[in-house]
Order: C-alpha cells, then structure tokens, then sequence
C-alpha cells in the first residue's frame, strides 16, 4: 500500500537522540525537526545511528550516489516527474532529510530519497541526509525498498522487478508473478513488455510513471514490428544533442506533452516501416463487364456476366494465340 514521506519516515525512524521516541508520531516528529542523531533499527534487527548531514547543492553530485539496486530508474527523474516535490522544496526547503551509508570511499550513498536529492540538484537546494555507517548490502536493500513504497514505481521499474524474479528462478511464470505482486497478470503482461522497451525511447516522456498499460502495449507493439535497422533509426531520433523528445516541444502540462511526444514517435514509425507496393492499377476494357490489370509481363483479365457458349470462345482464343 502506497504511503506518505512522512509516514515513510515514522516506519524508518524508532528513536531519537535524547528522546526515548516510542509512537511513529514521535518519531516523525524528530525526522520533521531534523534532529542531529536519528537511532534506526534496520529490518527489525540491528540499531544504527544515523548523523544529519547537510551537503551543499554544488556537492550533491561528487559527494553522493544513488543506491545501485534501487528499483527508481535515476534517468526518468526530471522537473516533470519530480514537480510534486519540486514544489514543497522551493516554498519550504527539503522537509525530511533522505537516508544513506557511507561507502568505504568516502562518498554517501543514497537508500531512500534519490527524488528528494535530484530534486535537490535541479533546484539548487542544500540536501539533507541522515548518513549510517556498516550497513550491510541486505539493510541497505531493505531501506531502498521500504523507501520506494511511498511513490509508486512507473512499469516500467516495476517490470524490471519482475523480470529479475523470473531470471532468478523466485518466479515461475507471469501467474507466479501476479500473486506475488498482488497484482493482475494483465498488469505484469504491462510491466514486462514495459522493461523490454530501451530506456531512449521511455526517456522521451516526460513523466514516465504516467504512462498507462495501453500505451505501453502499443509502443511495445509498434517498435518490435520494426526490424533492427529502422528500431536504430528510431532511437537515433530520440536521441539529440536538442535533449529528450519531450524537451523539444513547445506544449506545456504532462498531458499535452505526453501526447505529443505519442505523435511524434509514431509519425517517426510510419515514416520507417517498409514502404508498401503501389497497387497496380486495374483498366476498365467494357464498362461493368471487363476490364484488366497488367504487372510487368503478366495479364490479368477479369469478366462479368459470361455465359457458357462466351466463356468456351474466349478460352479456345487464348489457347489459339498462346500456343
């Protein structure tokens, strides 16, 4: 069930620092106030203390990286995707630091909050971090996970999910996966023909997470009924030193861009799909009685309303003159 960042940080967050916090209320209270130690107990088991850092907008990019299992594609993060708390972070600042360890390099990485720190850097906002250290590889999935159920994932992340269950053996079959998703094998049809689309051709919507099953299925169809060649052609277009497709339109609002982004990619399809064969023109020899079409040396005639007797003359002509 999808829940609130500030619910999120309750769930996280058992203790703070000199407050012997003990109701999800208190301790979202202690997240809201930015208290300078947070004590977490990670997945139920071991506690660890997490010290509030406050990295300048200048550093986010060198001194922190997004978790590498985390489920959120980081390159369908822009202004679009991100405008719910890009709104809340210009009025209010960021209300709730994310969470993160330390890499033995030296560098923060993020497990929960990758939109709050893009958000960060598009904004131009200090960004802050509640950092832990010896956090294990297993903990450190368990809070990226846990983080990400605030904000649903778009298909295609979810889709991705999927597939690594199947690969991995957890899963059987879409079935297996439905039930362990709790979700309809419609949707997991969705979400894997979502993950087999490459990440260029996403990447020209705005906000991926809006984009719907049945837009999915029919780009999933439209781009594999093009051979290899021409599904290159197509991703070259979406590429351009102009930016992403939906960077290069002139509407304003997700829906309208998102729509126009769907027109422009399919009038791209029509223009690569192989070009049909002219019909060949068929002539009119009697008016509703005959009339021929001719493709290079061959000769097609078409009669109407011929009787045996007509039928047997024009058959003993053709023999006459063929042989």
């Amino acid at each position: 069930m999808a829940i609130k960042t500030s619910d999120l940080n309750a769930r996280l967050f058992g203790k703070a620092n000199k407050r012997h916090v003990t109701t999800p209320q208190e301790a979202q209270q202690a997240a809201k106030e930015q208290a300078q130690v947070i004590e977490l107990a990670v997945a139920g088991e071991e506690k660890v203390q997490f010290e509030l850092v406050r990295v300048p907008a200048d550093q986010i990019s060198d001194r922190t990286v997004v978790f590498s299992e985390n489920a959120r594609e980081q390159s369908f993060l822009n202004e679009h995707a991100l405008s719910d708390v890009l709104v809340t972070l210009k009025e209010r600042g960021q209300q709730y630091p994310a969470v993160g360890r330390k890499r033995e390099d030296g560098k923060i990485e993020v497990l929960d909050g990758s939109r709050r720190r893009m958000s960060c850097l598009l904004a131009d906002q200090e960004f802050l971090i509640y950092v832990g250290e010896n956090i294990s590889t297993e903990h450190a999935k368990f809070l990226s996970d846990v983080a990400n159920a605030h904000k649903p994932l778009s298909l295609y992340e979810k889709g991705r999910e999927m597939l690594a269950k199947l690969e991995s053996g957890e899963a059987e079959d879409q079935k297996a996966l439905a039930k362990m998703f709790q979700c309809s094998e419609a949707l997991v049809s969705g979400a894997l023909k979502a993950a087999d689309l490459p990440l260029e051709l996403l990447q020209a919507y705005p906000n991926v997470a809006e984009l719907g099953r049945p837009t999915i299925v029919k780009l999933h169809k439209q781009f594999n009924g093009l051979e290899s060649g021409k599904q290159s052609q197509l991703l070259d277009k979406c590429r351009s030193e102009d930016g992403f497709v939906w960077q290069r339109t002139q509407s304003q609002g997700v829906a309208r861009i998102t729509k126009e982004v769907t027109e422009t990619i399919e009038t791209w399809i029509e223009d690569l799909q192989p070009t049909s064969k002219p019909a060949v023109a068929k002539t009119e020899l009697v008016k509703g009685r005959a009339s021929y079409t001719r493709k290079g040396s061959n000769l097609t005639l078409n009669l109407k309303k011929v009787d045996d007797a007509l039928m047997q003359e024009l058959l003993d002509l053709v023999a006459t003159k063929l042989n």
